[in-house]
């Protein structure tokens, strides 16, 4: 039995915030940097694309707070991206190799997979 002004032993809870223990923040920063990178990639694939679209894209990608946002935006900006310029296309890789490293299960099911 406890008295009511003994010290209490924090026992860190998933429900509180805070900075929880040490592989948590490692996996946390981890993480941002991933984040960090896939934006980055977003904003040098929409860098200069002329017009209305081009400027929105911009600015939905800079007020991208997660990876899911960025992932919502995946198909406007390949769209953006279509065509044959060799620029749009090496963009279109990069992103595409950005994405994977994100979420490494969103490739299309195919009919041939390794054995």
């Amino acid at each position: 039995m406890t008295t009511p002004n003994a010290p209490r032993h924090f026992m860190p809870s998933p429900a509180l915030p805070g900075a929880g223990l040490p592989s948590d923040r490692v996996a946390r920063l981890a993480a941002r940097r991933s984040f960090v990178t896939l934006k980055q990639r977003f904003i040098e694939a929409v860098s200069d694309l002329p017009g209305h679209s081009g400027a929105w894209l911009r600015q939905q990608v800079r007020g991208a707070e997660e990876p899911g946002d960025l992932w919502l935006l995946r198909a406007p900006v390949f769209e953006a991206l279509a065509g044959d310029a060799q620029e749009y296309r090496t963009r279109r890789r990069q992103l595409r190799r950005g994405l994977e490293s994100m979420f490494p299960d969103s490739e299309l099911a195919s009919a041939f997979t390794p054995f």
